[in-house]
């Protein structure tokens, strides 16, 4: 689409025709439930913000708001956890607080829609509160117990330290436990009845939508990452690790 045909569109016509757009203006202060009938040039002029920078990233969207495609299986545990930690970063410091935003301003005005609102917006901050629990819970536990492993692999270890952290923590328990809490956006799903949408479904509602479903794409590719590459690899290393502590400790 030419630059000038975007300029000229409304914010609700931008944002119907492709959602995430609605996160790109977000970014540059533009609430696109609040502008939707200002087009874009109007808006970009009203906010002192050139339209030339904005048609750009709307233009290729993806570009900055799409993760990494990393091959992670050949990376050593260090670097994958530097790379769950960003992902947690993001979720918390960007992808949660503008659903969040969404939710708070949700007003369905449509029947289909006005108890989902209503169960959302009390929902959400309780799942937002446990999602971020259980991220630092497990950055302050199961990643600083890896590290450990880690450190401990290449020699440099307290005995002592190191077998009460090895009797304390397991892997195995944790990587089931893990497993277990992998479904942590069921209550959405049931509340939007897996993210369907009438054929007269207003925007915003899209909007939210589009963005909870790439979110748990997100949450899945995350737990993938962790089940499948972070779990075997750290499994391993703890068995090594296992291994050289308890002959060191015949020697002794």
């Amino acid at each position: 689409m030419e630059k000038i045909a975007l300029k000229s569109q409304r914010i609700g016509e931008l944002v119907d025709q492709d959602k995430i757009r609605a996160h790109v203006l977000f970014y540059f202060g533009i609430k696109f439930y609040e502008y939707s009938e200002q087009t874009l040039e109007q808006v970009c002029q009203e906010k002192g913000l050139s339209v030339d920078i904005v048609v750009r990233e709307l233009e290729s969207p993806n570009e900055n708001f799409q993760e990494s495609d990393l091959p992670l299986i050949s990376y050593p545990v260090d670097l994958i956890i530097e790379y769950l930690k960003h992902t947690h970063h993001l979720f918390i410091k960007h992808k949660l607080p503008y659903i969040g935003r969404l939710v708070e301003s949700f007003k369905a005005n449509h029947i289909e829609y006005d108890l989902i609102e209503k169960d959302l917006k009390a929902l959400f901050p309780l799942f937002l509160e446990d999602f971020i629990h259980h991220i630092y819970e497990e950055e302050d536990t199961l990643f600083k117990y890896i590290r450990i492993l880690e450190r401990a692999g290449r020699g440099h270890f307290n005995p002592s330290e190191l077998y009460q952290l090895m009797e304390k923590h397991s892997l195995q328990r944790c990587a089931l436990e893990h497993e277990a809490h992998d479904e942590e956006m069921r209550g959405i799903r049931k509340i939007t009845k897996d993210y369907h949408l009438t054929q007269d479904a207003p925007l915003h509602v899209k909007v939210i939508y589009n963005e909870l479903i790439q979110f748990e794409k997100s949450l899945k590719l995350h737990a993938q990452v962790e089940n499948e590459i972070l779990f075997p690899k750290a499994m391993a290393l703890e068995n090594e690790v296992k291994k050289k502590f308890f002959e060191k400790a015949r020697l002794n």
